[in-house]
C-alpha cells in the first residue's frame, strides 16, 4: 500500500496511516491502536476492553468498561459476541430477544431520564419567576430569637442554591418608636437610646425607653429625655409619632423555602 494513503477495511474507513519508514509495511495494529479500533476496525474511543489469553493461546475479552455507552456501542458488542461466538453453541433466539430487550429498555430509561431533566428544570425557572414576587415583602420563619420570639426577615432577594429555591433577606431586629423633632427631622436613636446627630455622633442626650425601641413618654404623652448627667429635659420640642419603623440587621441571611411560615407586608 502506498505511503500516506487510506485502507478500506470491510466498506469501513479507516483513514490514513504512514507505513513504516524503515521496512516499508504496514502495522495494522499499531494502526488501530492509534484510531482507538479493535481488531476488526471497530472504534473503541468509548469502550475499555481487558484481554486475557487462555491456556491454549486464545486471546479473549475478560471485562468491557465505559464512562458514556449508549446502543450503538451495545450493538456493537452483540455482533462482536456472534461473531466469536461457539459454533457448537450457539446464542439461542431467547437470548437474543433478551439482549435486544436490554437495549430497548436503555434507551427508554435514557430518553425518559432526559425528560426528566428538561421537566425539572422547567419547574426550577417556573419556580423562580413565582419566588421573586417574594422580593420586598416580610417572611416568618420557624425560628426563634433570644427572645423567643419568631424571626422575621424582609426578602431582598431570590435565588437557588442545589436546585433548591432560597430566599435572601435581612432580618428585622425591632420595632423602633419614631420621634420627630420641631422640624419634622426623625430622631436617631439606638437600642439603647443614645441620641445621635446629624453628624453621626452622640450628642449626650438619651431617651428613656421601656424595652427596646418602646419609647418612655411623659403624663403629657412627649417622650422622656435625658441630658449628660441623667436630669429629665423639660424643655425639649421632640414629638412622639405614634408610629414605628423596622431596624434591620446589617447582614444578609440566607432563608429556605421550606422554613418559611408566614408571609405578610
Amino acid at each position: 500500500m502506498p505511503l500516506g494513503s487510506s485502507q478500506t477495511k470491510g466498506g469501513m474507513y479507516t483513514g490514513s496511516y504512514t507505513a513504516d519508514q524503515d521496512t516499508m509495511t504496514f502495522d495494522q495494529g499499531k494502526y488501530n491502536r492509534i484510531k482507538k479500533r479493535d481488531a476488526n476496525g471497530y472504534t473503541t474511543s468509548n469502550v475499555d476492553v481487558t484481554t486475557k489469553t487462555d491456556a491454549f493461546g486464545n486471546a479473549y475479552t475478560s471485562a468491557v468498561s465505559a464512562k458514556q455507552m449508549d446502543t450503538s456501542d451495545f450493538l456493537l458488542l452483540m455482533l462482536q459476541e456472534l461473531k466469536l461466538q461457539d459454533p457448537t453453541k450457539p446464542m439461542d433466539s431467547q437470548n437474543m430477544m433478551n439482549t435486544q430487550m436490554q437495549m430497548s429498555t436503555m434507551q427508554t430509561n435514557m430518553t425518559l431520564a432526559k425528560s426528566m431533566e428538561k421537566l425539572v428544570a422547567s419547574y426550577s425557572q417556573s419556580s423562580l419567576s413565582n419566588a421573586t414576587s417574594l422580593i420586598g415583602r416580610n417572611v416568618e420563619t420557624y425560628d426563634v430569637d433570644d427572645r423567643g420570639i419568631t424571626k422575621a426577615y424582609t426578602v431582598t432577594s431570590v435565588e437557588t442554591i442545589d436546585g433548591e429555591i432560597v430566599l435572601k433577606g435581612r432580618q428585622i431586629l425591632y420595632m423602633q418608636d419614631i420621634i420627630k423633632d420641631k422640624d419634622d427631622k426623625v430622631l436617631a436613636y439606638d437600642e439603647n437610646g443614645y441620641i445621635y446627630g446629624e453628624d453621626g455622633k452622640k450628642t449626650g442626650q438619651k431617651i428613656v425607653l421601656k424595652d427596646k425601641g418602646q419609647v418612655a413618654l411623659d403624663k403629657d404623652g412627649k417622650p422622656v429625655i435625658l441630658d449628660e448627667n441623667n436630669e429629665e429635659v423639660k424643655d425639649h420640642t421632640y414629638e412622639y409619632t405614634g408610629q414605628a419603623a423596622r431596624v434591620y440587621s446589617d447582614e444578609l441571611t440566607t432563608i429556605p423555602m421550606s422554613n418559611v411560615g408566614k408571609i405578610f407586608s
